[in-house]
């Protein structure tokens, strides 16, 4: 039988009629699942007027709102194509993927409308919907489109094997580029959620990570709503304020990202009940170790690690509960029905899924499975190359152990070579986290004459009074930390650049380095 993101929700509609749907916190609504039907029908039907069609594609440029969640659901009814955007994009970048997906249909915020204005004149085919009361003169009113809209939307067909969503790479290492997924790609992904994160219909799950993003998307939001669960939607990330919504509403489970859950533990936790939380989902970046027992001990909680890519879905794998502690550093398993092998990296094109490695040797990890992408939008060399004999090439540096647990070191191109050595960041990094005065870090390769490479170290300092010397003084005695690995260099900022993910945008800060080679002023810069 096809089963499509459409089924989904109606049948959730359908089997839970007044259990609350979703809370749209700065906007106070709250919606039963037969109230919010109502509203994805009317943008559905909206859009339809609009002269949205089966395979035309729907973009949001949105922070987490009901708007966009409605928006999700109202495409997967009448055929259309998902297009979240980034809202952390600028006008050029927005323009980018304006350009690439060509979308019919633009929903956007009074927090962006700068950003829209300074593109919107490039794209005159493509129709731009304001969701807030001060609409521009350029755009539609989003509400007034839908107070218009009596009827449900026509009927389209849509079955597992239409494309559901476009969504752009977090281009970390260059131009994002559009992967395609089917309904029945993620479909899957929500099956396999809904059994690790074991999602009931009493869940209460708090959207805080970005919607736009697969990770907040696929393996909280979509597998909540199959079961029937609540999702109270949080406009932005603050840690304060996700404690307070911990409290008020009954919160038992969410996903965040690694910075997210640092910053939680920082805030004053005596201050706020948060009993009713039950278990933590983090992904998008590795967690060191040590933040991983650093959250358990202060929030009582129970975490599940989701390692993975866009490409995937996301999820590949999962570090479950118990493995937590006794596989720490390790990022789990593979999800049911997903193969990964190790192969040997290869210079002069993509890792040959046929020379695998051994358990405990360190390649490139190849995987396959069935949230696997179509491709890439309009890019078939890149496809073909990710793709290559039907494994995709993560360019992501690991291994497997002896039973089966996937541990990933770091990106191919983030590996330093430092006198004909391999460093692998991650590691340096782990071990910088464990001192308490660092907050956060990143560790990358600076080219050396000598060397090859030697490594710096981008430090975020949680202590003010922290220096170069303690942190020196810190790896010296590391019993984790060879000596060659140590950082030669150590650079003081205010914070890290961070794609939406959480994933630090290691290019960034290779060009801080090549700009300022003495690097004087890179506290400012970042």
């Amino acid at each position: 039988m096809s089963v499509t993101i459409k089924n989904i929700f109606d049948q959730t509609v359908q089997k839970f009629p007044i259990k609350e749907a979703i809370y749209d916190v700065r906007r106070n609504i709250r919606y039963t699942y037969i109230q919010w039907n109502e509203q994805v029908n009317r943008l559905a039907a909206a859009l339809q007027a609009e002269g949205v069609r089966k395979g035309d594609r729907v973009s949001t440029y949105l922070y987490n709102n009901e708007e966009l969640a409605t928006a999700f659901f109202a495409c997967a009814k009448i055929g259309a194509i998902f297009n979240p955007i980034n809202f952390r994009l600028m006008p050029e970048e927005l323009a980018f993927i304006l350009n690439d997906a060509a979308p019919k249909v633009v929903l956007f915020e009074r927090e962006l409308e700068t950003n829209v204005a300074a593109v919107e004149k490039r794209f005159p085919e493509t129709a731009f919907w304001y969701i807030d009361e001060d609409v521009p003169g350029y755009a539609k009113g989003y509400r007034q489109k839908l107070a218009r809209i009596s009827s449900k939307p026509d009927e389209v067909e849509v079955h597992e094997d239409d494309i559901y969503a476009i969504m752009y790479t977090s281009g970390t290492t260059g131009r994002p580029k559009g992967v395609i997924h089917l309904h029945k790609d993620m479909v899957k992904q929500a099956e396999i959620l809904i059994e690790a994160m074991k999602y009931e219909r009493s869940d209460i799950g708090l959207i805080t990570a970005p919607m736009f993003h697969c990770a907040e998307l696929h393996c909280s939001f979509l597998p909540r709503v199959q079961v029937g669960a609540a999702n109270v939607i949080l406009h932005q990330f603050h840690p304060k304020k996700v404690m307070e919504l911990i409290e008020s509403e009954g919160v038992t489970k969410f996903f965040a990202a690694p910075t997210m859950w640092n910053m939680l533990i920082q805030e004053k936790l005596e201050e706020y009940k948060f009993q009713s939380l039950k278990l933590g989902l983090y992904g998008a970046a590795p967690m060191a170790p040590s933040l991983v027992r650093a959250c358990q001990e202060k929030l009582g909680i129970q975490f599940i690690q989701a390692y993975g890519m866009t490409e995937m879905g996301p999820a590949i794998t999962l570090l479950l509960e118990e493995d937590q502690i006794r596989k720490a550093g390790s990022a789990g398993k593979a999800c049911s029905d997903h193969e990964i092998i190790i192969a040997r990296p290869n210079d002069e094109g993509p890792s040959d899924p046929e020379d695998m490695l051994e358990p405990g040797e360190t390649g490139e990890i190849l995987v396959k499975g069935p949230c696997i992408m179509q491709g890439y939008f309009q890019k078939d060399r890149e496809t073909e190359k990710a793709l290559y004999k039907g494994w995709y090439h993560s360019g992501d540096i690991g291994f497997l152990d002896e039973d089966g647990y996937l541990w990933v070191k770091d990106r191919v191109d983030d590996m330093i070579i430092s006198g004909g050595e391999n460093i692998y960041p991650r590691e340096v990094e782990d071990t910088l986290y464990e001192h308490q005065g660092v907050l956060d870090c990143a560790v990358l390769g600076q080219p050396d004459d000598q060397w090859g490479e030697t490594v710096t170290a981008f430090i975020v300092a949680k202590d003010p009074m922290l220096a170069e010397s303690d942190l020196e003084t810190w790896c010296k005695n590391s019993n984790s930390l060879a000596n060659y690995k140590r950082p030669r260099r150590y650079i003081f900022c205010d914070e890290l650049p961070r794609n939406a993910s959480g994933k630090i945008q290691k290019f960034l800060l290779r060009k801080q380095l090549e700009e300022n080679v003495d690097g004087k002023g890179l506290g400012n810069l970042l």
